[in-house]
């Protein structure tokens, strides 16, 4: 899961894949980035011709160009012919093929489509599909007559939903008795309205996979075609904080707490004398969860009022960042101390994170140091993750 943040709303994204059984690679390929000082966020959903590993060169090269050629602001019809132009011919001299659809967001709210060939992007507002005025761009180059790049642009607003995807979607069941044509855009469109209805506040996450699961089930849940769905969800955000080590003086420690008690969201310590500190201060007790799961034997985690959990700190930040590193769309979080940690990251959009860099010399422990260092990078690697894979807006202070 993919999230960028804008004015009055925060947008997330998510992305689900399957391929046919026996591929090693996805023929569809999904690449992202946020140009922060432009404040800017591009998606590109390629879908390389045929399926396994040919369709995914395909589809990864039409995405690198795409989105490479999108930062730069080069007109969509120019940056199409390049693309056209690099794409291998087979050894038949037929014309290697993959679609695209480049989605373009701005903090202002401004989203621009083009759609070369994948099919039509959802657009759902109030619950009711929206349809923005359509234009067509014209691919430059002799040899691309006739081919047209179909574009939208509107302006989202709170709680707007769009929905991207291949046509491994609306092309599942082709060939059977309920779908002979194949599922179709409209009857996609159809479904999703439904799971709107049924579930106002539906997380991009948990559509685009139900979207993908059905498609799954019109094929006996094994997919003929790379399929892929996307789901951007302009809704308000939720905000997080993660609290690990306590402050580096201990005179600090009563606004360290009241930092703390005075942010609105939930809240997690990682880390026992953090949790000490902070049981203190507030006059609040620790209590320890006996028998809840855990991974690689790690101490079992408390509970305090006012916060969602309290764990052990470096070794299962250390396990959350191992499973953020390895996080794709078919992973899914037990409920595991680290797990749960995950799981509020990606529940959440702006993350707090307070890092507090005392060393303990009343231990004698040459570790110590050593100990802070290691929680500093752990911290950085997972904030990395938290920004360039799943697009959270995170903030680190150190204290």
């Amino acid at each position: 899961m993919v999230t960028t943040t804008s004015h009055d709303y925060h947008i997330e994204i998510d992305v689900q894949q399957k391929r046919p059984k026996g591929e090693i690679a996805c023929g569809d390929v999904f690449q992202s980035s946020i140009i922060r000082e432009e404040g800017r966020t591009i998606m590109v959903l390629s879908d390389g011709i045929g399926h396994g590993i040919k369709a995914s060169v395909l589809a990864m090269l039409t995405a690198t160009m795409a989105l490479k050629y999108t930062k730069l602001h080069t007109k969509p019809e120019v940056a199409a012919r390049i693309i056209m132009e690099a794409l291998p011919k087979s050894s038949d001299n037929k014309e290697s093929y993959a679609t695209f659809t480049i989605i373009e967001l701005d903090n202002d709210g401004h989203v621009r489509i083009i759609n070369y060939d994948n099919p039509r992007i959802l657009a759902i507002r109030n619950g009711v599909s929206m349809h923005p005025k359509e234009y067509e761009l014209t691919i430059k180059g002799e040899e691309n007559q006739g081919k047209v790049l179909l574009c939208k642009e509107f302006t989202a607003r709170k709680e707007d939903r769009i929905i991207f995807m291949s046509d491994g979607v609306t092309q599942s069941g082709l060939g059977n008795k309920q779908f002979p044509m194949g599922w179709g855009i409209n009857q996609v469109e159809e479904f999703t309205l439904n799971q709107v209805s049924r579930m106002p506040d539906i997380s991009a996450t948990k559509l685009a996979r139900k979207i993908i699961n059905q498609a799954m089930r019109h094929d006996d849940f094994s997919v003929k075609d790379d399929t892929t769905c996307g789901v951007i969800y302009f809704r308000e955000p939720r905000k997080f904080m993660l609290i690990t080590g306590p402050p580096f003086y201990k005179i600090k420690d009563f606004d360290f707490v009241d930092r703390i008690q005075d942010f609105e969201g939930k809240k997690i310590i990682c880390g026992g004398t953090t949790a000490e500190i902070i049981a203190r201060e507030l006059n609040l007790t620790v209590e320890i969860q006996h028998g809840n799961k855990n991974l690689n034997a790690l101490p079992p985690s408390a509970k305090m009022e006012g916060f969602e959990m309290v764990t052990e700190g470096i070794l299962t930040l250390g396990k959350v960042e191992e499973i953020l590193e390895n996080y794709d769309s078919d992973t899914r979080l037990q409920d595991s101390t680290p797990e749960e940690v995950v799981k509020l990251f990606l529940q959440h959009d702006y993350i707090d994170i307070i890092v507090g860099t005392r060393i303990n010399w009343a231990h004698q422990d040459p570790e110590q140091p050593l100990e802070l260092e290691l929680r500093k990078f752990v911290v950085k690697r997972i904030v990395k993750l938290l920004v360039h894979k799943f697009f959270k807006k995170v903030k680190v202070e150190y204290v």
